[in-house]
């Protein structure tokens, strides 16, 4: 069952990438919110969230997106695992104790 559920958790993060639906979204997250936070997540020198990111996180479900803390999906799109889970400090919010 995990495999499944990373299965379409790649394919969420696919068809954002490529412009899909605009009603994707992931843990409570719009494609926008997705796209809006992507370059503080990515690449060697990533940006400070912009206040579309963080309110988006803000809606977010946060304990659903830490289950992806320790997922092959995430690097394998280019997204650092470490910068996602601080994107919730760097935003002010309280991330769930486990996470």
């Amino acid at each position: 069952m995990e495999m499944g559920r990373k299965a379409v958790v790649l394919m969420v993060f696919l068809l954002a990438a490529i412009g899909g639906s605009k009603a994707l979204s992931l843990c409570n997250i719009t494609e926008e919110g997705l796209m809006a936070c992507k370059p503080s997540v990515t690449g060697a020198t990533p940006a400070d969230p912009t206040s579309e990111c963080c309110e988006a996180l803000a809606g977010a479900d946060l304990t659903c997106l830490c289950s992806y803390k320790n997922s092959l999906t995430l690097p394998a799109l280019g997204i650092d695992p470490d910068l996602a889970m601080a994107l919730p400090a760097k935003c002010n919010l309280t991330p769930p104790s486990n996470c």
